[in-house]
């Protein structure tokens, strides 16, 4: 059962674009409950997942973005993404080989070497590596959560000889492919970089004009049961956490289902990880939870694109944000990963043409524009600990999206998104202790209380 508090230090952190606040800070007084209408109620003995984090992705489009910047402003990305007075971020995810945000395709290894004696990471070690260590040394390694996906082997590994255009791992690899996953983890571990976490592929449903690879659920399922997952234990890397499917929600439970037909995959693999390219599908997250209460479930990519959303206004990404990452908790996903850490103005570089937005972007004269998709994500990672656990909380209407946890440290989170066009007010209350306050049109607060 969760402890018991005595509503005390509550705090109000709101932002709202059109008056200009960003994480203000409001105090909020106690009041009995004389709003049996407007309530929003938290239920702290109801508990669902434990959070693990939040953080983005170190890519080589971000890293040479960090490079660009001046001293001033490098330093003010790193606080801003992982420091105390930014995100907090203690999660971050790395490609292997190329991916669509690196500056063209590229491997570790010469093409043809099916010995891996050319294995040389030392594109990564140039720009990506370095930024990994900045953000680390401003967070703490200890608890910091690296996460590894590849976009695509080499090409001579796959059928249609080309790192781009989808093609698939040719069989006669697949062990091949599984040690160059080991070696890569323990290059990065030589330099002082444990990866927690694997997915086994990035996207594996879509051809792509970019680095692409294509397995279907059975497929990915053996080759993680098969190969991968006894490569890592052989090479005494079964701490490492492998995670399935690392695409779109709206296929996930069938993912889940088919690829755990292979024998033995069920009991091998950590978990899922999902993006949310194509729409919300918080129904096939809780499906999964559901079916296979034991696993665990990563958002690991989300981002707006220009290719779809070029016209959308910042609240129309922020809101973005925040409804997915709203949805996706409560319906028992544990960690959430952004796309890009940082872009260029353009939204790249990308070497395939498909630029996108981010939180933090570069403004052209080597400093940094934080965007308010930054401010409302921060609404969640600024408060939310690693560690916290999902409480249960009704709310009086749907206009309004609400989530709430209990920190280790005993206290409370609610975050209340309000998307419309109207303001709400709402009672929020907690074992018949309450206090009023009114959510704008169109914004964004968490309230944190002992």
């Amino acid at each position: 059962m969760a402890s018991e508090v005595d509503m005390k230090d509550i705090k109000v952190f709101v932002t709202d674009k059109e008056k200009e606040r960003f994480w203000e800070e409001q105090q909020a007084d106690i009041q009995p409950q004389d709003d049996f209408i407007h309530v929003v109620k938290l239920y702290p003995e109801l508990t669902e997942q434990t959070m693990e984090g939040f953080g983005g992705a170190f890519t080589e489009a971000a890293a040479v973005c960090y490079d660009s910047l001046t001293a001033e402003s490098a330093e003010d990305f790193v606080e801003s993404c992982f420091g105390e007075s930014g995100l907090k971020y203690n999660l971050g995810r790395l490609h292997m080989n190329s991916c669509d945000f690196a500056l063209g395709n590229y491997t570790y290894i010469e093409e043809g070497d099916t010995a891996l004696k050319t294995f040389d990471i030392s594109h990564d070690r140039r720009q990506i590596l370095p930024l990994v260590k900045k953000a680390m040394e401003r967070r703490g390694t200890e608890g910091f959560g690296l996460l590894v996906s590849p976009w695509s082997p080499p090409a001579f590994m796959k059928t249609n000889g080309d790192m781009n255009h989808g093609g698939k791992l040719k069989t006669d690899y697949r062990e091949l492919w599984a040690g160059y996953y080991v070696r890569f983890l323990q290059e990065l571990r030589e330099e002082g970089l444990k990866v927690k976490y694997l997915t086994v592929q990035n996207e594996p449903e879509a051809v792509q004009t970019w680095d692409s690879c294509i397995y279907t659920a059975e497929e990915e399922g053996h080759f993680a049961t098969g190969y991968l997952i006894p490569a890592l234990r052989r090479a005494g890397l079964d701490d490492v956490q492998v995670f399935l499917w690392d695409h779109n929600k709206e296929n996930l439970y069938d993912r889940a289902r088919d690829s755990f037909t292979v024998p033995g995959c069920r009991n091998a693999v950590s978990g899922l990880a999902m993006h949310w390219y194509t729409g919300d599908h918080f129904d096939g997250i809780r499906a999964v939870k559901k079916a296979y209460p034991e696993k665990r479930l990563f958002f690991t990519e989300g981002c707006v694109e220009y290719s779809r959303f070029s016209d959308s206004g910042e609240v129309q990404k922020a809101e973005m944000y925040a409804h997915d990452m709203l949805g996706n908790f409560k319906a028992g996903v544990e960690a959430f990963f952004d796309w890009n850490l940082l872009l260029n103005a353009e939204g790249g570089p990308n070497h395939v043409g498909n630029f996108c937005a981010a939180p933090i972007m570069c403004d052209g004269r080597g400093g940094i524009e934080k965007r308010l998709s930054y401010y409302y994500i921060g609404h969640f990672s600024r408060y939310i600990q690693p560690g916290a656990k999902q409480i249960m909380n009704t709310c009086y209407s749907d206009a309004l999206e609400t989530l709430a946890f209990q920190n280790p440290d005993g206290s409370r989170v609610v975050v209340l998104l309000n998307r419309s066009d109207r303001d709400m007010p709402v009672y929020l209350c907690e074992n018949g202790q309450g206090f009023h306050l009114l959510a704008e049109a169109h914004t964004i607060r968490t309230v944190r209380y002992e």
